[in-house]
């Protein structure tokens, strides 16, 4: 029995990924700072900051995994310094340093982002960098921190998660869902289409990567093909929940709008749009999946699939009612 251990597995993907491996056999360790979110996983984890490293060292050898999937992070936007998130790079380095004792050890995943590269940046290669949040930039040093890995036994591979919905979502993914049911997205002529994930897909291509033998040192996004027109995925929601499109409107309106917003979210008032969500909802976002897909082959959910299982976990654990 292959015993993986995750980090993060509490979280959202890492909750649909765990979920995934047990169910197929694996003997699973989920370290985490935070309890799971689906209380069936509470067996599987172990109560661990990844930043105090003596605990952490000690859960991960005396697991002796064969495979590490290291997704904990801090992931909001809200730090204005690189201390904020110090699981994103100190976590990062503790994992490194642990993983080069590990006896058993064949393989890590870091989990790294898409925001590596600010929305509408496409990089040439994946040395090239262009964050637009101190996010992003924590996500940078910890790329650069596993680039440095050298003389160890396992392999290891980068993985960057675009923008990833469903099951067990939550802001700012779920907020597209409450925004389209509470009938509230407008069609303002403008919107972008960017690479999405849905979650189960991007289950299956961490699996792959998991399982393959020709990924040793290298750097992959995660995401579904074809890209997505925002406007066109809220229409297909709108159409699964009131059985009608979405509305239009000029996009002065959003505009507007989104000024609104910004003033409401100084006194910290929650508004469904501000200037920042404008500008990613009018950014092209398109990334480049060729080489994941050469490794994975083609997820098994469509689009129209998990936007309907996404609406039946939002009926069972959010109220939605239609």
């Amino acid at each position: 029995m292959t015993r993986i251990i995750i980090t993060g597995g509490s979280g959202f993907i890492g909750t649909n990924l765990l979920d995934s491996l047990h169910n197929d056999g694996y003997s699973i360790l989920n370290i985490d700072l935070k309890e799971p979110l689906d209380k069936k996983h509470l067996s599987l984890w172990k109560q661990i900051n990844i930043l105090d490293y003596l605990p952490l060292e000690a859960a991960i050898l005396n697991f002796d995994p064969e495979i590490i999937i290291h997704l904990a992070a801090v992931t909001d936007l809200n730090g204005n310094t690189l201390s904020y998130y110090d699981a994103n790079i100190l976590g990062t380095q503790n994992i490194i340093k642990i993983a080069a004792k590990a006896v058993s050890l064949k393989k890590v995943l870091y989990t790294s982002s898409m925001y590596v590269c600010q929305p509408g940046f496409i990089p040439q290669d994946f040395d090239s960098y262009k964050p637009h949040t101190v996010y992003g930039e924590s996500k940078v040093e910890g790329e650069l921190l596993v680039k440095k890995i050298k003389n160890v036994k396992y392999e290891w591979v980068i993985i960057r998660p675009t923008s990833i919905w469903g099951p067990w979502f939550n802001i700012p993914y779920i907020d597209f869902f409450n925004v389209v049911y509470q009938a509230k997205y407008f069609d303002f002529g403008k919107a972008c289409t960017k690479t999405y994930g849905y979650v189960e897909n991007t289950v299956f291509q961490i699996r792959s990567l998991m399982d393959a033998n020709t990924v040793n040192g290298k750097i992959f996004y995660l995401g579904d093909l074809p890209p997505i027109p925002i406007t066109e995925w809220a229409n297909e929601i709108s159409m699964e929940i009131h059985k009608k499109p979405i509305r239009k409107i000029p996009i002065f309106l959003i505009q507007v709008a989104a000024k609104i917003g910004d003033v409401l979210s100084v006194i910290k008032v929650k508004f469904p749009i501000t200037s920042f969500r404008l500008s990613n909802m009018t950014t092209d976002n398109i990334l480049p999946l060729e080489n994941l897909y050469e490794i994975t082959g083609s997820p098994p959910i469509t689009r129209n699939d998990g936007v309907k299982k996404t609406l039946e976990w939002l009926k069972k654990n959010k109220a939605y009612r239609y």
